[in-house]
């Protein structure tokens, strides 16, 4: 178990629980190495068939948490590397196995692409989607690889470009998440898929997804998630300043 998040394991799949829920699950580079490194552990495993992604507390993830890269004095993860988020994505990226997301409440900015690199995504009717960036002036690198993976760009534009909520009913329109249900049943369901995905024969879903993922056409993931630092951080420098 992590400082910042926690993995709880099924009889042939396992749960990632991001556990900041004082902070609205928001992230800090810590999570980022100890979600990498779960993933990382989970996908080595041949009795896991699937990962469930969820957020303690009702909310999948509200971004990166600004206030606490501010602190002063600072926090003792404060000179961790920039790209500890970019090591998570590639973890995402790179696992064999189908990753489902609950959405719960709402997926931001920084959430909004950890949602996105899940292979499936369950979302409350009154859970929201957004990458409001553009209202901070700053970039979309882990947003962009994945809506470039996930939808169209007239989509991509859609959500980056308004920067505005866009709740489970219009994203289930656009294709973007997998099913729609009632807020207080997204966990469940999360677990029904997954004991289903359980059931099928050992291998079989990391089989189908790499059919999936080689589709892609990806040649070199390294190149396609961009080295630059933390959006977070850059944020952060212009709210002190």
């Amino acid at each position: 178990m992590g400082e910042y998040s926690h993995v709880v394991e099924q009889k042939g799949w396992a749960e990632i629980i991001i556990d900041r829920p004082e902070r609205r699950n928001a992230l800090v580079p810590p999570l980022f190495s100890e979600m990498t490194a779960s993933l990382k552990a989970l996908d080595q495993r041949d009795d896991i068939s699937s990962i469930v992604l969820r957020g303690e507390g009702g909310y999948f993830c509200s971004g990166i948490d600004l206030k606490a890269l501010q602190n002063n004095p600072p926090a003792d993860w404060a000179d961790m590397p920039d790209n500890n988020a970019r090591s998570m994505h590639l973890a995402l990226y790179h696992c064999r196995k189908p990753i489902i997301a609950g959405l719960e409440k709402f997926a931001i900015n920084a959430g909004a692409s950890l949602a996105l690199a899940c292979d499936l995504i369950i979302g409350g009717e009154n859970a929201f989607l957004q990458i409001g960036e553009i209202q901070q002036g700053v970039g979309i690198p882990m947003n962009a690889a994945w809506l470039k993976i996930k939808t169209t760009e007239a989509t991509a534009a859609r959500l980056s470009l308004m920067g505005d909520r866009v709740t489970s009913p219009e994203l289930l329109n656009l294709g973007l998440i997998t099913e729609c249900v009632e807020d207080a049943q997204v966990v469940a369901r999360c677990h029904e898929i997954a004991e289903r995905l359980a059931s099928f024969p050992q291998g079989a879903t990391a089989t189908i997804k790499a059919a999936l993922v080689a589709q892609r056409g990806i040649d070199n993931p390294e190149a396609f998630f961009p080295i630059q630092a933390n959006p977070g951080l850059l944020t952060a420098k212009m709210v002190k300043n």
